[in-house]
């Protein structure tokens, strides 16, 4: 476990945002919405944005010199907290032999074979982002089978790849983009008509797409625990039975690990499922945790498919950066790191949390859902009864009262995803300390919502 930094306290109260403002205002000169990725500009909880000069542990620190016990860990990556000295140190070794060779290296293939000892997949290339690897594993499943027809679930995000925007979650979802991708400017209506969308967690309607199209189905994608619409995790049985409906009819099933790889277990989400039911996909797709911080990601899967990829196959895909050196060690170094005692801790600090959070709620008088998916969880503010099982009902949840809440939160030095719709996640240097630092923000918070629910 990385060391944990305790905030100074005559620091967290009273906050300013002088200097985040003002930077923001300095990015919005040079960049669309004075930000590099939708979510950061706070347009879906309003205020300003807060520009993080520094992370140690469980805490982030902005350019204000305002102290958070972060609960987005740079959306998941960051299993073992910020600024771990072990990876640092890796890190800086590795920087000290050069930054970038465009040659294969030592690095790429340790941490390849880190992956596929951990996981289902027999081969693995490694690419810098997990847009990329989604792209790249859709090219490889349409080429493999000789299909073009893609199906996904709505609320499911893959990246910013144009035919899997389709009703997609994460930001789409935060900026109430839904429905049918060609009114979302700059994708085409060509680029999403091989795309087939369905409700999440619906059996019928997957068995209705394939009985109809499933000779034209090259693959099946989906998020292994969809933390994209909130947390919303797989009926008991769905991933298996989604592998069984593909198999069944020569398509591709692809697993989305981007997300839960190497945070939900050591073996991902299909530690949870595929590992006890039986099962494998035929493609996976990795991101976050796998690259430590750094931009890294991979694809992977049967060996008879990933022999269709470039060199030795007709599948082209490439990358400059793919396999970064420094990229390579970060994520090496956190595997190695991420022991069976690191998620027993992470899954056991989630659980008291979650339930801390939907306790202060329930107290409050606020309508709400909490789902986890492993150590992944997420609050709907909903009176809707029951579990909320697809972008459907996410979509009903009642954003307003998330904004207060996420508000009074950040007030009180807890950093929240600025999205309703966004995963929470935690690190192993998320301590007793930075628990009860959570703990004791949760009454006002709740407080907050209710106010906006009366």
């Amino acid at each position: 476990m990385s060391e944990t930094v305790s905030p100074d306290q005559t620091r967290l109260n009273p906050r300013t945002t002088a200097a985040s403002a003002d930077w923001f205002e300095r990015a919005h000169r040079v960049t669309p919405g004075g930000v590099n990725s939708p979510v950061r500009a706070f347009n879906a909880v309003g205020g300003t944005p807060r520009f993080m000069a520094s992370g140690k542990g469980a805490w982030l620190t902005d350019v204000d010199g305002n102290e958070y016990v972060d609960l987005v860990c740079s959306w998941g990556p960051m299993l073992l907290g910020h600024a771990h000295p072990e990876v640092q140190a890796a890190v800086a070794e590795a920087v000290s032999r050069g930054t970038s060779y465009g040659t294969p290296t030592r690095s790429e293939v340790e941490l390849a074979e880190a992956i596929v000892g951990r996981t289902p997949v027999e081969q693995v290339r490694l690419v810098s982002s997990g847009t990329e690897a989604t792209m790249s594993a859709i090219r490889l499943a349409r080429g493999f089978t000789g299909r073009d027809l893609v199906v996904k679930f709505a609320g499911c995000y893959h990246g910013h790849v144009d035919s899997l925007l389709a009703e997609a979650g994460s930001g789409l979802a935060t900026h109430r983009i839904q429905g049918a991708v060609p009114g979302t400017p700059g994708v085409p209506a060509a680029s999403t008509a091989a795309t087939l969308v369905l409700p999440y967690n619906d059996r019928e309607a997957v068995e209705a797409a394939f009985a109809e199209r499933g000779s034209e189905i090259a693959c099946l994608v989906t998020e292994a625990s969809p933390g994209n619409m909130g947390v919303v995790p797989p009926e008991p049985g769905f991933n298996q039975f989604l592998a069984e409906t593909c198999r069944a009819h020569g398509a591709l099933f692809v697993s989305d690990e981007v997300m839960t790889g190497f945070r939900v277990s050591r073996q991902g989400q299909w530690g949870l499922d595929g590992a006890h039911e039986g099962w494998r996909p035929d493609l996976v797709t990795f991101g976050k945790v796998m690259g430590g911080g750094f931009p890294a990601a991979a694809f992977g899967g049967r060996a008879d498919v990933m022999s269709m990829l470039s060199p030795d196959g007709p599948v082209y895909q490439a990358g400059t950066l793919s396999g970064n050196p420094v990229a390579t060690t970060a994520g090496l170094a956190t595997l190695r790191l991420a022991t069976d005692e690191v998620y027993a801790q992470l899954d056991s600090a989630a659980a008291m949390l979650s339930s801390a959070v939907g306790e202060e709620l329930t107290r409050a008088g606020v309508p709400h859902v909490v789902q986890a998916g492993g150590n992944m969880f997420s609050v709907f503010f909903t009176s809707n009864p029951g579990p909320v099982r697809d972008y459907a009902a996410a979509a009903r949840q009642d954003t307003g009262v998330y904004k207060a809440f996420f508000h009074a939160m950040l007030d009180r030095g807890v950093y929240l995803p600025p999205s309703a719709f966004e995963a929470w996640f935690l690190s192993a240097a998320h301590d007793e300390r930075a628990l009860q630092h959570v703990i004791d923000a949760l009454p006002a918070a709740a407080q907050a919502a209710a106010a906006v629910v009366a």
